[in-house]
């Protein structure tokens, strides 16, 4: 078994899309191992209770651009070289994976500019996450040969001619960050005269015991669902494999109602479980 914290490292871990059962053995080594944890909102605070050491320092560096109450990366960069340059064990800790939709490249530069080791550990990400806990295969035979990963947070992140490819491809779509333009979005599709067969699912806080599935299709859209605020984070799903999720759900609509993820208020979350050192921005 390797030996961690034999000497002093960044580890940058993928803690999995909610279910604090969804990390990786590797994970939870490095999480016990750390003398500093630098945690995301996203992050199951199980993980933190069950695999942290007592005496490990946790700072919680969430970001809820909704809210405009994000520790600002060059931040989050400045503690990792910091507590690195003292000698210490640092774990890096986001949600899902740690290469999707995240900032790990600002964080790689600076860990690089500053001669300091590091590791990658990646998690299950929360697209692969949110479509099992659905019931929906991303790429099931028949139904999608391929799948891509985007985001719509900004309505001018796609130019126009990539639009008119995605309204004919038959690859499964999954848009991370995209609930704030979730209309727009189901305009474009509208506006490209999206195929019959081809659905929208939007998960709500998935693989967590609030997890809820809305399907519809994109000419219902805006009648069923289009007035409502989902909770974050929800991820959207778009393709023909939609359709299998009222055959293969395997999870129960919960009974009761809730938030997973804290939320976040001036770089800190609202209530910290444990050995918490708050940061403010």
């Amino acid at each position: 078994m390797k030996e961690f914290n034999s000497t002093p490292k960044v580890y940058l871990v993928g803690a999995g899309p909610g279910d604090p059962d969804l990390i990786t053995v590797k994970a939870v080594k490095a999480i016990a191992a750390a003398d500093i944890i630098l945690c995301d909102r996203l992050v199951s605070p199980e993980i933190l209770e069950r695999y942290a050491n007592k005496n490990t320092d946790i700072i919680y560096v969430g970001k809820e651009c909704s809210k405009n109450a994000s520790t600002p990366q060059s931040r989050i960069n400045a503690l990792i070289v910091e507590y690195a340059s003292q000698g210490k064990t640092v774990v890096r800790l986001k949600g899902g994976d740690i290469s999707f939709f995240s900032n790990v490249l600002d964080e790689l530069k600076a860990l690089k500019e500053h001669h300091l080791t590091f590791e990658i550990i990646p998690g299950i990400t929360a697209a692969s996450g949110a479509a099992a806990y659905a019931g929906i295969p991303l790429t099931a035979r028949g139904y999608a040969t391929s799948v891509r990963f985007l985001t719509y947070y900004k309505t001018e992140i796609l130019s126009d001619a990539y639009w008119k490819e995605l309204g004919t491809s038959e690859d499964t779509l999954v848009f991370y960050m995209s609930k704030g333009n979730l209309n727009g979005l189901v305009d474009k599709f509208l506006a490209l005269g999206t195929s019959e067969d081809k659905k929208i699912a939007v998960i709500e806080q998935a693989t967590t015991p609030y997890q809820k599935v809305y399907t519809s299709s994109f000419e219902d859209f805006h009648e069923n669902l289009g007035k409502k605020d989902f909770v974050s984070p929800s991820l959207v799903v778009i393709g023909k494999v939609v359709t299998l999720h009222d055959e293969f759900s395997w999870i129960e609509t919960p009974i009761q109602e809730g938030i997973y993820f804290k939320s976040v208020t001036n770089g800190s979350l609202v209530s910290n479980p444990q050995n918490i050192l708050e940061y403010a921005v």
